[in-house]
C-alpha cells in the first residue's frame, strides 16, 4: 500500500536529516537594498556554462526579490561562521544581517562575504516554481575560493565541521 503525502513528507524530512550539506548565505540586492538568507538547498548545475541553482521557499522574505529577476551570490560559510548563519536564518532582520561579518560588493553590485570558503556571483537566467519552492538558476560571472577547506556543515539539525579523512583498509 502506498503512503499518503503527509507520511511520505514526514519520512522524507527524517531521511534528509542524514544528508550533510554545506551551509551557505545567499545574498542579493535590489533598489539599493541588500538581502541575505541562510540556506543549504544549493547546487552546481553545469560547468558549460558555469552555473548554479538555489532553491528558495516562496514564504522566504528574499523570494519576491529573486522572483523579480535579481542576481545573487552564493557564499559557502566557514566552520567559524555559525553566527552569520544564525543571523541570516531569521534572528536578525534586513540590513542588520550585514553588520555581522565582512562584506564587499562584487562586480555586479551584489554583496559577497569576504572570508567565505567560496563565493559564486550569479546572473539570474531562469526560474522554475515547483510546490512550495522556486528554483533560481544563475550563470556564474565571478568565483572566489579560500585556500583553506573548512566549511560549516549542517546535518541532523545541528552544525558541525568536516572531520579527519577516512582511509580505506588496503585489503
Amino acid at each position: 500500500m502506498a503512503q499518503d503525502n503527509e507520511a511520505i513528507s514526514t519520512q522524507m524530512r527524517a531521511g534528509l536529516r542524514r544528508l550533510a550539506k554545506a551551509v551557505v548565505v545567499i545574498t542579493t540586492k535590489k533598489d539599493g537594498q541588500r538581502h541575505a538568507m541562510a540556506a543549504t538547498a544549493v547546487s552546481e548545475l553545469s560547468m558549460d556554462p558555469p552555473s548554479m541553482l538555489i532553491c528558495v521557499n516562496k514564504t522566504a522574505s528574499m523570494h519576491p526579490v529573486l522572483a523579480s529577476g535579481a542576481d545573487f551570490c552564493i557564499n559557502i560559510l566557514d566552520a567559524d561562521h555559525m553566527h552569520i548563519s544564525a543571523a541570516c536564518s531569521g534572528k536578525v532582520k534586513g540590513e542588520a544581517r550585514f553588520e555581522i561579518g565582512s562584506w564587499a560588493d562584487t562586480s555586479i553590485d551584489i554583496p559577497r562575504l569576504d572570508d567565505a570558503q567560496a563565493s559564486f556571483v550569479c546572473r539570474q537566467t531562469q526560474q522554475i516554481t515547483y510546490g512550495s519552492h522556486s528554483i533560481f538558476i544563475g550563470d556564474v560571472v565571478e568565483a572566489f575560493s579560500s585556500p583553506v577547506v573548512d566549511p560549516l556543515v549542517y546535518v541532523d539539525g545541528r552544525y558541525t565541521r568536516v572531520g579527519p579523512d577516512i582511509v580505506a583498509d588496503a585489503a
